[in-house]
């Protein structure tokens, strides 16, 4: 094989795919690869039009993907990948690009396009070199695409449907997997079929080929591309050939596609031109009208509308009104606007349009869904939202806005929270446990815990992080301890079995003895309180422990430099007496009461990890 000569090549490197597609891992597993899976964070939006042919809309897609992975990786207390390889695969058919479809009426617009005709399908690959130095990471990049023409014979309507229906184009390019039931709808395939699946093997291995058996000279001063001692012609086919280019230090080398070769070497500052400016346009609009997508989702859940939806079908925006009882135009603009933001689609193209739920809305958005978000959302809207209205002020003042937003003080409100009336303490609860039934799996599974038997989780609410925790260890049991008034609510959340390994007990972790156990759980506690009581806090739990105990560490880890989008970031912005911090500032932290990292994992989900053992 083509690639055997490579792979040795690659032993001992880091190498970090930066997708989550299942099709991509079969097809670099079964040639033998070894890596990472990252998946990358990055979002699709590039604007197609600012693309001359989509091969350069699919590669400039991977860039950003694979780059994406290649910077977050070492900000987020990980080791720089030696190797990132990010993919797209689009389908192109009378110069449209078709990606994945929205709905089933996108599959069917899509499928239909394609009925009885000849289209290409092009996957753009990027591949980051990345090269540590002392203060920073240079990366080089050689990128390429694969075109495969295909046809599809002339398609039945019921033929569509049923295809439609099996909800198999809805993660597929185009609509159609072709190593699957989508097969049966290809006349036939001119090129490289892997391709087609998601992922030009071949290609990919000539490039590895060039960059590893046929490295370039160095070319420092000059800002044009190296050519590749012993590059091979290229071919009249329509796919590039990448080679090899060397950076300048500090300058970023721009792309020649002098006989469609794709090549540049990128380093950490990049100049802007008239496109990046444009995209940058495109970041900057949804941060400024992002404040009108999260009330619009808050009064959508609010009002119940997701709900509705899933249990009457097909209703139009009058049908919705009227259940609501809210006005018509009202509603409409309201399911409107939740169609732009992919939480409705229209299920019938008809007048007036019909409304359903999308699959985003029935994981997050349903009252009764295992992963509901509808509690945490009702208190963003009710607490957090009123905060960050008078953000100038808590800026300005450098404190939080408690009085300004409630009549209240910081205590009195969170006093008022804890001690308050059921209707206000349940919706607080409900909130915390919607983040550690979304969070929890990805927690409790982060590290092997079997050494462990008994656990603690301090102020673990509801008892669903201990829940998770059990179920993902089952020679485990847990002790949840928080305050009386909470633990007196907990069974409108948890209900015990005979199985079941959750143990609730109440007491106040600031002063009274805490639970003995093998493992104290810390989850969304310390950002919440100030040095002064995270200290005490650490201290207590260092009491109990003798070596070999564990401290299981779950919160939003903020990026090293401050560079990347945060949740965390964001969150400081309500000044409250706690911060947000590192990876590494926990690190430090712990490290001051004799716990030592074992590991950190970053999760992906909304809460990261860290397991610390006492020395």
């Amino acid at each position: 094989m083509v690639l055997n000569p490579v792979i040795s090549k690659l032993a001992g490197k880091l190498v970090v795919l930066a997708s989550a597609s299942p099709r991509r891992l079969d097809i670099l597993r079964n040639a033998g690869m070894r890596f990472e899976v990252v998946p990358s964070w990055f979002k699709e939006t590039l604007d197609k039009r600012l693309f001359k042919a989509p091969q350069e809309y699919a590669v400039e897609t991977a860039k950003q993907k694979a780059l994406e992975v290649a910077r977050r990786m070492p900000c987020n207390h990980r080791k720089t990948p030696d190797i990132v390889i990010g993919a797209d695969t689009i389908v192109s058919v009378d110069g449209m690009i078709l990606e994945k479809p929205r709905d089933k009426q996108d599959a069917y617009r899509m499928l239909s396009s394609l009925s009885g005709k000849e289209h290409s399908v092009f996957t753009g690959v990027a591949v980051i070199l990345c090269h540590d130095k002392e203060n920073e990471v240079d990366y080089q990049i050689v990128d390429f695409y694969e075109e495969t023409k295909v046809k599809f014979a002339d398609l039945s309507e019921d033929l569509l449907w049923e295809y439609i229906d099996s909800g198999e184009p809805m993660d597929k390019a185009g609509g159609y997997g072709i190593q699957a039931l989508g097969g049966m709808l290809v006349e036939y395939v001119h090129g490289d079929f892997l391709n087609v699946v998601g992922f030009p093997l071949n290609h990919f291995c000539k490039q590895l080929d060039v960059i590893y058996n046929r490295p370039p000279s160095c070319c420092r001063g000059d800002a044009a591309p190296c050519p590749a001692p012993n590059q091979p012609p290229l071919s009249s086919s329509s796919t590039h050939a990448a080679r090899p280019a060397c950076s300048q230090s500090g300058e970023t080398l721009p792309s020649t596609t002098s006989r469609g070769q794709l090549i540049h070497d990128v380093h950490l500052r990049e100049c802007g031109d008239s496109e990046e400016a444009r995209e940058d346009l495109q970041r900057i609009i949804p941060l400024m009208d992002g404040f009108k997508a999260s009330k619009a989702l808050f009064t959508a859940s609010k009002m119940g509308v997701f709900d509705l939806l899933q249990h009457r079908l097909a209703l139009n925006a009058a049908q919705v009104a009227q259940e609501l009882k809210s006005s018509v135009k009202g509603t409409e603009r309201l399911l409107e606007a939740c169609v732009s933001l992919n939480l409705l689609k229209i299920s019938k193209c008809e007048a007036p349009p019909v409304y359903e739920n999308t699959d985003l809305a029935k994981r997050f958005l349903l009252s009764d869904a295992p992963w509901s978000l509808l509690g945490y959302m009702a208190h963003c809207d009710d607490t957090v939202w009123p905060l960050f209205n008078h953000l100038d002020s808590a800026v300005q003042e450098g404190a939080n806005q408690h009085h300004k937003a409630f009549g209240k003080n910081p205590g009195d409100l969170f006093q008022d929270t804890v001690y308050s009336g059921q209707e206000v303490k349940l919706r607080f609860m409900k909130a915390m446990d919607n983040i550690a039934k979304v969070t929890g799996r990805a927690v409790a599974t982060a590290f092997d815990l079997s050494a462990f038997k008994t656990a603690c989780d301090l102020g673990g609410c509801t008892g669903a992080m201990a829940a998770e925790i059990t179920r993902a260890h089952p020679g485990m049991s847990v002790t949840v301890f928080d305050l009386p008034t909470v633990i007196e609510m907990t069974h409108h959340f948890h209900s015990p079995s005979a199985e079941d390994r959750v143990t609730f007990v109440s007491g106040d972790f600031f002063k009274d003895a805490l639970p003995k156990a093998d493992l104290y759980i810390l989850s969304r506690i310390l950002h919440d309180w100030s040095d002064e009581k995270v200290q005490l806090l650490l201290g207590r739990i260092a009491e109990m422990c003798t070596p070999g105990c564990g401290l299981l560490l779950s919160e939003i880890f903020l990026d090293e430099g401050r560079t990347g989008p945060s949740r965390g970031l964001l969150q400081a912005l309500s000044m409250s007496e706690g911060r947000q911090r590192s990876a590494g500032q926990y690190d430090l932290l712990l490290k001051s009461h004799a716990f030592i990292a074992a590991g950190i994992k970053q999760t992906g989900n909304l809460l990261d990890a860290m397991l610390c053992v006492k020395v």
